[in-house]
């Protein structure tokens, strides 16, 4: 029963990576795309294949990931595990549908929290403020200003240039400022899945607390986000790439530049899972405030911004209602 329920652990998390890389496609490429600098499928290639390399830069995030609960080391640890990947997961189908960029990452942790807390579990709270909550609202801030600030350094240096040729040469940039957020979102987002088949491996007594990822783990996380990149989350990317604010290739290379080097930091520097939506969503933001900042659509910021808020507890409370459930269904 209990490798049953491990393996089945393990086929729902990929599930939900698979998720995770249609749903936060559009991190990756929407401003490439909008401003024509890449076409969606050669984007969508591309973010694909660097998704799948950034899942082999690092294993800090997932340890991160794996230490936010601590469950019982036998099948009903496991089932509540499965909850939380369940309620994750609906909260994912539920803003892709309605085209919210929401996180994946904070839908995810959410949760594994709201499974926790309606099985009775240890939730490890300070690790959640230090490395969730902190994070979740230090990046965004980041992500604007720094935006903001580049694309203001931009206008500045270029402001003598032709615009045309400015421009070009802003798409050509913008191939590679794509493949550097993609890498980052790979580094980042296929790292949190791996965190969670690894704590399941650890409470079916498969790995011990301080083991390295096995390859496998690695392997199959990568694959997952890889082919659900491909697979493209449209509705999302015409938010991103439109309806928030219109791009052009310099204000897209801006947003696309900050939000990688954000999401690098936090990875590297402090093993946070923080969300890649909200960072080049914040960071787009910021680079597009520089026209004016009316030239912002604020009401659909505000949608978003609310969509942010609410991910953690929905996505907790879907998680609770799926390890009930899962309790009564699976009897463990």
């Amino acid at each position: 029963m209990d490798l049953a329920i491990i393996i089945a652990v393990v086929v729902v998390a990929l599930a939900f990576d698979y998720t995770n890389g249609f749903h936060d496609a559009a991190n990756a490429i929407a401003t490439s795309v909008s401003t024509r600098a890449l076409t969606p499928r050669i984007a969508l290639g591309m973010a694909a294949i660097m998704n799948f390399l950034g899942a082999f830069l690092g294993q800090e995030v997932a340890h991160t990931v794996s230490g936010v609960i601590t469950i019982p080391e036998d099948s009903h640890g496991l089932v509540i595990v499965m909850g939380g990947l369940f309620g994750a997961i609906a909260w994912n189908l539920i803003t892709w549908y309605f085209g919210l960029p929401s996180s994946s990452s904070h839908a995810l942790i959410g949760g594994l929290v709201g499974a926790a807390l309606a099985s009775g579990s240890t939730v490890e709270w300070k690790v959640i403020i230090d490395k969730v909550v902190i994070p979740m609202v230090g990046s965004p801030l980041v992500g604007f200003a720094a935006a903001f600030l580049l694309m203001l350094a931009i206008m500045w240096i270029f402001k003598k240039r032709n615009p045309h040729r400015v421009f070009r040469g802003f798409r050509l940039a913008q191939t590679i400022s794509a493949a550097a957020m993609a890498l980052g979102h790979g580094l980042q987002d296929a790292q949190k899945t791996m965190g969670v088949i690894f704590l399941a491996l650890l409470t079916g007594g498969y790995v011990s607390e301080n083991d390295s990822l096995p390859v496998w783990v690695i392997i199959c996380a990568a694959g997952a986000i890889s082919l659900g990149t491909w697979s493209g989350g449209w509705r999302i990317m015409r938010t991103l790439g439109r309806r928030i604010i219109h791009l052009d290739p310099a204000r897209g290379f801006a947003a696309e530049t900050v939000a990688a080097g954000v999401l690098y930091t936090t990875a590297f520097a402090f093993q946070a899972p923080i969300s890649t939506t909200h960072t080049i969503t914040s960071a787009i933001m910021g680079a597009g405030a520089t026209k004016r900042f009316s030239a912002v659509r604020w009401g659909v910021a505000r949608s978003i911004v609310a969509a942010w808020v609410l991910t953690f507890p929905a996505a907790g409370l879907v998680a609770a209602v799926c390890y009930w459930v899962l309790h009564l269904v699976i009897g463990q």
